[in-house]
């Protein structure tokens, strides 16, 4: 079978029906797990993969790539609305995206994000495509040494990019690789940092570990400034979000078009790709384009970068799945393992004999993005309401799906531990002015780049540095560390002009109030002193260990105390400076309140976990719905009934039936739910 007939043939096998029908179902579910955080592809993969038993192969990779295809597309639901990364995928897409919605720009930034996703990932199945007959060699040149480079990459740009201090943005890189070194250690069988709880030798739940950092802070500042996500009236918005935002996309094409690239061959990369891919295409975003200084403030570029890479990544990251049988993600794995229900070997035979059913692949990535990209661009303008929608009504249903969203996988209540340690911490960094997006990708990539690390050291030692390909990378983190120290120093400078002018003082001031405190020093160097303490006794719990599992976490934990003295030395020169001035008293006085605000609204979900233990998850959650509501709210009976009745049926249809799950009761309590 020549190419273009295997081509044609892939074509032909995937509008064969049933298999359109089955793709477009496999879209709708993958719509529906890609927008609920907490969820994704990897739970819905996991879910409708038994039922594709019996299904031919066209038939069963049309409903398993539909689902998959479209997850990365509805993450940016989430991402854009409430600030909430629906995937790792769609973690950069906050910085830019979240503000647009706070300024009204929701369904802007959704339509641009759903433009560029259509077309990257038609464009990245096109270049998969390419690539196919030449990637082989470019696949096998990367070991361990080489994706250790990778991370390093990927960490330096989340961490230069997601913060006004590199310092910040760095140590909470080391941070977030601690926190991966959390349970038995691969390389000598230790067992790390677990503070004798056993749900934690696993390592940390990864889920309900994300959710507290972002959704936690979210949601408690709805509470406490009770208004709506936007900050502007809907009046105030432009019509025609969509539309704007498809025109943005076109605007940017070339933008797009290079990081769709960036997408593919970075998605590649076995078990890195997904982790780092957005952060690579937006930190290219930044460096390369003009007036880039509205990035991280609500640039509709800084939308369009990520959401075209990751998109992109799905047909890269089939690559060395199909090629070589070897997952680059948990996805990946489930991938694989439709294969051999379908009896087909992924190798070299599918890039030759099996050749139309590896362009049955790449044809159901093509048209469910376009499904699944159109008919979000047409729900785009109804989704982008709920940001005018008031703080206290949309609250609870958002911690219902939050809560839940922990709970699924495991089902202990450790995972409501972790969440609700994370939602603290999580508070605390943005009150401070802390990135959070670097922690979470150091956590990703921690177990990837102590593999590598150790790996590397026991098969190419110190030589592991001086691969040619090793050294292109480290040229480019060095390139990416100096153009971040640039631009902050520019952007300090700015700012120390503005200092200067009564007005820009006043204006500061407002906005520090407005975001809760966000970047003020005597809120951030709390942290920096906190993370010196951790990564000390990191360090120090580590000694005994032998080589191999302790000398990743101390390298981690060496270079996190000299970022996290850094980051401290500029927080207390940020402190001795604010404390001149009328203004500074007055933001001061505010953030007190918020504060003590904040804290009130923490001790309501300290009281769920507590009442879940005496009564019972299931009715906690609904006590919780029906007091926030009477009491944060103050509605009417009628409506709160109503409410109480819609939350009932979503969970039981949600978590009994389509995600069932073990509903935590209290042994002297009856079984009331299963």
């Amino acid at each position: 079978m020549t190419f273009m007939e295997a081509i044609l043939d892939g074509l032909r096998l995937v509008l064969v029906w049933p298999a359109p029908g089955y793709m477009l179902l496999g879209v709708a579910i993958g719509m529906f797990f890609g927008a609920v955080p907490g969820l994704g592809g990897l739970v819905g993969m996991a879910i409708i993969l038994p039922f594709t038993f019996g299904m031919e192969p066209n038939v069963a990779f049309a409903f398993i790539l539909g689902m998959y295809a479209v997850t990365t597309t509805a993450d940016t639901l989430s991402s854009v609305l409430l600030g909430i990364p629906g995937t790792a995928a769609s973690q950069a897409t906050i910085l830019d995206g979240y503000p647009m919605a706070q300024r009204g720009e929701a369904s802007r930034a959704l339509g641009a994000a759903y433009t560029v996703s259509m077309i990257g990932g038609v464009i990245g199945a096109v270049f998969l495509a390419i690539s196919i007959p030449i990637v082989r060699p470019i696949i096998l040149a990367f070991s361990e040494p080489e994706l250790f480079a990778m991370a390093v990459l990927g960490l330096t740009m989340v961490a230069s990019l997601s913060g006004k201090s590199i310092f910040k943005g760095t140590a909470a890189a080391c941070f977030g690789l601690m926190l991966a070194c959390i349970g038995f250690a691969e390389f000598g069988g230790v067992r790390r940092y677990w503070f004798e709880q056993n749900f934690l030798l696993e390592g940390l739940p990864i889920v309900p570990y994300v959710l507290g950092l972002f959704a936690i802070p979210e949601v408690l500042e709805l509470a406490v400034r009770n208004t709506s996500i936007s900050r502007v009236q809907r009046e105030e918005v432009a019509t025609g979000g969509i539309v704007n935002g498809m025109k943005d996309a076109a605007k940017n094409w070339w933008l797009g078009l290079r990081c769709t690239v960036i997408g593919v061959y970075v998605g590649m990369l076995p078990g890195l790709g997904g982790s780092i891919v957005d952060w690579v295409a937006y930190g290219h975003a930044a460096q390369s384009e003009k007036n880039n200084e509205n990035f991280g403030k609500g640039d509709v570029r800084g939308v369009i970068a990520p959401e075209a890479a990751n998109n992109a990544m799905k047909g890269g990251a089939l690559l060395p799945t199909i090629a070589f049988a070897i997952p680059g993600s948990a996805s990946m794995a489930i991938l694989l393992s439709a294969f051999f229900i379908q009896g087909l070997e992924p190798g070299p035979q599918m890039l030759t004999d099996k050749l139309n059913i590896t362009f049955t692949l790449v044809w159901t990535l093509v048209l469910a993005n376009v499904a699944g990209a159109v008919a979000l661009l047409l729900w785009g303008s109804q989704a982008s309401k709920i940001t005018y929608l008031q703080g206290h009504m949309i609250l609870p249903a958002i911690m219902l799906v939050v809560f839940m969203g922990a709970w699924v996988g495991n089902g202990t209540l450790g995972n409501w531990i972790v969440l609700l340690v994370f939602g603290f911490i999580g508070y605390f960094m943005k009150l401070g002015g802390w990135p959070r997006p670097p922690i979470v990708l150091g956590f990703v990539l921690g177990k990837i780049m102590e593999e590598a690390m150790n790996l590397s050291m026991q098969v190419h030692g110190w030589g592991s540095f001086t691969r040619p390909i090793v050294l292109i990378i480290i040229a480019l983190t060095v390139i990416t560390v100096i153009y971040a120290v640039r631009n902050q120093r520019k952007k300090r400078a700015e700012q120390a002009a503005k200092e200067n002018d009564p007005s820009a003082q006043a204006e500061g001031a407002s906005m520090v109030v407005e975001e809760g405190g966000k970047d003020c020093p005597p809120a951030s160097w709390p942290i920096a002193a906190l993370l010196i303490a951790i990564f000390a006794y990191c360090f120090y719990e580590a000694v005994p260990w032998t080589f191999s599992p302790k000398v990743f976490p101390q390298t981690v934990a060496i270079t996190g105390l000299l970022l996290a003295f850094g980051a401290l030395f500029y927080d207390l020169k940020g402190v001795s400076a604010i404390k001149a001035g009328t203004a500074a008293s007055d933001v001061v006085g505010v953030e007190k309140e918020y504060v003590l605000k904040s804290l009130y609204f923490l001790s309501w979900l300290l009281g769920i976990f507590i009442l879940t233990l005496i009564i019972g998850q299931f009715p906690t959650l609904l006590l919780f719905v029906i007091l926030y509501l009477r009491i944060w709210g103050k509605y009417s009976w009628k409506l709160i009934v109503i409410y109480t009745l819609g939350a009932t049926a979503f969970l039981l249809i949600m978590f009994n039936e389509i995600v069932p799950v073990m509903w935590y009761e209290p042994e002297h309590l009856p079984s009331l739910f299963l």
